[in-house]
C-alpha cells in the first residue's frame, strides 16, 4: 500500500513546480535549435566570399567598347570575321548606349543582330551604363525567349564568371533554384530571374548593382516598368531594345503596324518617364513595303529614329548568262535525289572568276559548308525563294501585285468621313440596308443608308460578339461565339449569335437626321460558308424579321455572265443579282449575286469625291477610327481579264489570310440596294421578273392566225 503524505497540498505544488520547470527548460531548448537553425540556415544561404576579378585588364579594356566586348567574353558566338555592316551596327549600339540616341537598322536574316541585342544588354547592365533596359520583342513569346538566353548565357559563360563574379558567382550559387533567397554578408542579394525579369545581385560598390533586364512583347504589357531598389530608389527603364519587333503577320497588317508605330512613338519611348530621353535601337528586317519596319526606317516619317538598311548583296554579278546556266544546274541536281556530285557547283567552281564579276557581297564569310563563296549562298537563297530573298535579306521586298492607281489605299478610304455621327441616317436616304457576314468565332455586320442615285453612307459596323478593340483579326479574337454561348455547339452558338445580331439591327429605329425614325429595309446573311449554309436557311425560315440569305459567286472573264442565264419562272432578275426560285431544303428565296462586279461598283463609288452623286463615304471625323475598315476594304485588289469576249475585273487578295469580312459586308448592302430600286444613271432601273409572258390582245391574236406559215 501506498503511504499517504500528511501534507497532500504541498506534495501536488511540488509536482506542479517540477513540470514548469521541464517546461521552461524545453521552450529554451527549443529557442536554442531555433536559433541555431537560423544560424545554420543563414550560413548556407550566404554566398561567402566573392572570388577576385580574373582579368581585370581585360575587363577595363571592354568598358566602353562593344565589339571587343563581344569579341572578348562571346568568341563562340561571333566567330566568323565582322563584315562592315556588322562594325557599322556595333558602332551604333555603342553609341546608344553611351550617349543616347534612337536608331533603326535593317539588318538581313541571320545576320546576328538577335545575339548582339542580347550581347548589348548584358554590357549596359554589367559596367552599369544602363542600370534598367527593357527588351521589347515581337510578341511576348519571342520576349520571353530573350531573357532565358540572356539567363542562360550569364549562368553558363565562365568568361564572364571570371571578370564578372559580383555578377555571375551569386548567380552560379542559386544551382539552378531560382526561388532561393541568398544573402552576402548576413544581407539579401535580391536577386530575380523570372521568365520575364532578370534582376542583377544588389552589391555595395557594384557597378550592376540591382541592375534590371526586363522584357515585354509590344503589344503587351509595357507600361509601369519600373522597380524599386533595396535604397528605396525607384528606377525605370533608360535603354530600349526593340528585336525585330514585328511578325510575318503584323508585317501584312496595315492596323498592326499602325498600331505598333503608335505604341512605340508612346509608350515605349515614354518608358523612361517626363524628365528622362530615352535611348533606344532597333534591329529590323522589312518584310513588305509599307510595314512597321519600313515605316521607323523611313526618315522623312520618323525623324525620330535614324534609319539605316543593310543588305546581304550589294551589287549583282554581270554575266547573268552564266548564272541562268547555274540556276538550270541547280534544278537538276534537286531533282537527283542520288547524285554524288554537285554539278551546280562544280560549274560554279570551273567559273567562279566570271560569275563573280562585278558583284558585291556585304559578308563574304557567310556561306554553308557545301558552297563555296557568299555570292553563291546568296543566288541560292534567291533562287529557292526570289520575294522571301528581297524581302528578308536585301530589306527590299518586291511588289506584292501591280499598283492599281484608280484603286484609294487604305488611308485615304479612312479619310472619307462625311461628319454625321454614328448611327445617323442623312435625311436624303431613301434605303437602310445590312449583311452580316458568318464565321465560326464571329460574325461580322455593317450597315449603310443609300440615295436613290446609289449615293451610299456608312452608318455603323461591328462584330458580334463585339470585340472591344480597334484593331484584330479574325484567327486571333478573344470573344468568340462558343463564349457568348457556352452551354451550346457551333451551330447552336452561330444560331444564338444571328440571333442576337439580327435582332440589334432589325428591332432597332435608327435615328435620321430631321429626327425621324426609320428600321433597316433589307438585310442579307451571308450563306456561302458550307458549314453554316443550312443553318442560316434555317434561321431566315423561322426568324421573325425579313432577312434573305445570300450568295457571292465568282463570275470570271471565263465563266457564264448573269444576262446569260437561263431564266425560269418565278425567277426576279436585276443587274448582276437574281433571285431564283427555291426547291426542296432551301425553299427559301435568296438572292446569288456577282461578286467581281459588285466588288468593282463599291470601289467606283469610294474613288467618287466628297459631294459628287454616288460617293461612299464613312461616318465620323476621325479618319483612324475606321483604320481597321479600311483595311478590309483594301484587302483584294483587281486583275482586267479577258474572255468569252468581255474584260471584267477579278478579284484576288493582296495576301493569304488578310480580313476582307467588312468588304464582302459593304458589297452585300450594295446588292441590297440594288433589289430596293437604287440605280446609278443608266444602270437597270427596275428588276426584272423572268419568263413573263407578252400580253396580247384578240386582234393581234386573229392576224398573226392569218399570216402565212414558212
Amino acid at each position: 500500500p501506498i503511504k499517504q503524505s500528511k501534507f497532500p497540498s504541498l506534495t501536488c505544488s511540488a509536482k506542479m513546480g517540477k513540470v514548469a520547470t521541464k517546461s521552461r527548460d524545453y521552450e529554451r531548448r527549443k529557442e536554442r535549435a531555433v536559433r541555431r537553425g537560423r544560424a545554420e540556415s543563414r550560413s548556407a544561404r550566404d554566398i561567402g566570399r566573392i572570388p577576385a576579378i580574373g582579368n581585370p585588364q581585360r575587363k577595363r579594356r571592354c568598358r566602353c567598347h562593344f565589339r571587343r566586348f563581344c569579341e572578348s567574353y562571346f568568341p563562340e558566338t561571333f566567330c566568323l570575321p565582322w563584315s562592315e555592316d556588322h562594325l557599322r551596327v556595333i558602332r551604333l549600339i555603342e553609341t546608344v548606349v553611351l550617349e543616347g540616341a534612337l536608331f533603326a537598322v535593317a539588318m538581313p536574316r541571320g545576320a546576328g543582330k538577335t545575339s548582339l541585342c542580347e550581347e548589348a544588354s548584358i554590357w549596359a547592365t554589367f559596367y552599369g551604363h544602363r542600370p534598367f533596359v527593357a527588351v521589347i520583342g515581337p510578341d511576348e513569346g519571342h520576349a520571353k525567349q530573350r531573357v532565358e538566353n540572356i539567363r542562360i548565357e550569364i549562368e553558363t559563360n565562365d568568361r564572364l564568371l571570371e571578370d564578372f563574379p559580383e555578377v555571375c558567382y551569386p548567380i552560379r550559387r542559386l544551382e539552378g533554384i531560382h526561388q532561393r533567397r541568398l544573402l552576402y554578408r548576413g544581407k539579401p542579394l535580391r536577386l530575380e530571374l523570372t521568365a520575364t525579369r532578370l534582376t542583377l545581385p544588389t552589391i555595395a560598390r557594384s557597378k550592376a548593382s540591382g541592375s534590371v533586364i526586363a522584357t515585354a512583347g509590344i503589344t503587351g504589357q509595357i507600361r509601369g516598368l519600373n522597380v524599386k531598389r533595396a535604397d528605396g530608389a525607384s528606377i525605370r527603364p533608360s535603354l530600349v531594345i526593340l528585336d525585330d519587333p514585328q511578325t510575318d503577320e503584323s508585317a501584312r497588317s496595315p492596323s498592326q503596324c499602325a498600331e505598333r508605330e503608335r505604341i512605340l512613338n508612346g509608350a515605349i519611348l515614354g518608358l523612361a518617364g517626363p524628365t528622362t530621353k530615352m535611348a533606344g535601337i532597333m534591329p529590323c528586317t522589312v518584310v513588305r513595303e509599307g510595314d512597321f519596319a519600313d515605316q521607323i526606317l523611313d526618315r522623312m516619317k520618323n525623324p525620330q529614329w535614324h534609319g539605316v538598311r543593310t543588305k546581304m548583296v550589294y551589287a549583282w554579278p554581270t554575266n547573268e548568262d552564266l548564272w541562268e546556266r547555274y540556276a538550270e544546274l541547280r534544278l537538276e541536281d534537286l531533282d537527283r535525289d542520288d547524285a554524288k556530285l554537285a554539278t551546280a557547283t562544280e560549274f560554279y567552281r570551273a567559273n567562279r572568276e566570271a560569275m563573280d564579276a562585278g558583284a558585291r557581297v556585304a559578308w563574304t564569310e557567310q556561306y554553308n559548308a557545301d558552297e563555296l563563296s557568299a555570292l553563291q549562298h546568296a543566288m541560292n537563297l534567291r533562287l529557292r525563294d526570289e520575294v522571301a530573298f528581297f524581302a528578308e535579306y536585301q530589306n527590299e521586298p518586291l511588289p506584292e501585285h501591280k499598283p492599281d492607281d484608280e484603286l484609294l489605299s487604305a488611308d485615304q478610304i479612312a479619310a472619307k468621313v462625311n461628319g454625321m455621327s454614328r448611327g445617323e441616317v442623312p435625311i436624303g436616304c431613301t434605303c437602310l440596308t445590312a449583311f452580316i457576314d458568318v464565321h465560326a468565332d464571329a460574325l461580322y455586320w455593317i450597315v449603310v443608308a443609300w440615295e436613290e442615285d446609289c449615293t451610299g453612307y456608312e452608318i455603323d459596323y461591328g462584330t458580334e460578339p463585339d470585340q472591344k478593340a480597334a484593331h484584330f483579326a479574325l484567327r486571333d479574337i478573344r470573344r468568340t461565339l462558343p463564349m457568348a454561348a457556352p452551354r451550346a455547339g457551333r451551330e447552336g452558338a452561330i444560331y444564338a449569335g444571328l440571333e442576337r445580331c439580327v435582332d440589334a439591327l432589325l428591332a432597332r429605329e435608327w435615328r435620321r437626321d430631321d429626327g425621324a425614325m426609320v428600321r433597316v429595309d433589307r438585310c442579307l446573311i451571308d450563306a456561302n460558308w458550307g458549314e453554316a449554309t443550312d443553318l442560316v436557311y434555317q434561321f431566315c425560315r423561322q426568324s421573325q424579321y425579313a432577312v434573305m440569305p445570300s450568295h457571292g459567286k465568282y463570275i470570271g472573264a471565263s465563266s457564264i455572265p448573269f444576262r446569260e442565264y437561263k431564266r425560269k419562272r418565278g425567277d426576279r432578275v436585276g443587274l448582276n443579282w437574281r433571285i431564283p426560285v427555291g426547291t426542296g431544303r432551301r425553299a427559301v428565296r435568296h438572292v446569288v449575286y456577282d461578286t467581281n462586279f459588285w466588288k468593282s461598283f463599291i470601289h467606283a463609288r469610294l474613288a467618287v469625291a466628297m459631294g459628287d452623286p454616288g460617293c461612299l463615304s464613312l461616318h465620323g471625323r476621325k479618319p483612324e477610327r475606321h483604320r481597321l475598315l479600311a483595311e478590309h476594304l483594301t484587302s483584294e485588289y483587281r486583275v482586267k481579264t479577258e474572255g468569252r469576249g468581255r474584260t471584267v475585273d477579278e478579284w484576288k487578295l493582296r495576301v493569304a489570310g488578310l480580313d476582307n469580312h467588312w468588304f464582302d459586308g459593304v458589297v452585300g448592302c450594295a446588292v441590297a440596294a440594288a433589289m430596293g430600286g437604287c440605280t446609278l444613271p443608266g444602270m437597270e432601273s427596275k428588276p426584272s421578273r423572268g419568263n413573263r409572258k407578252q400580253r396580247l390582245s384578240l386582234r393581234e391574236l386573229a392576224n398573226r392566225a392569218q399570216e402565212p406559215k414558212d
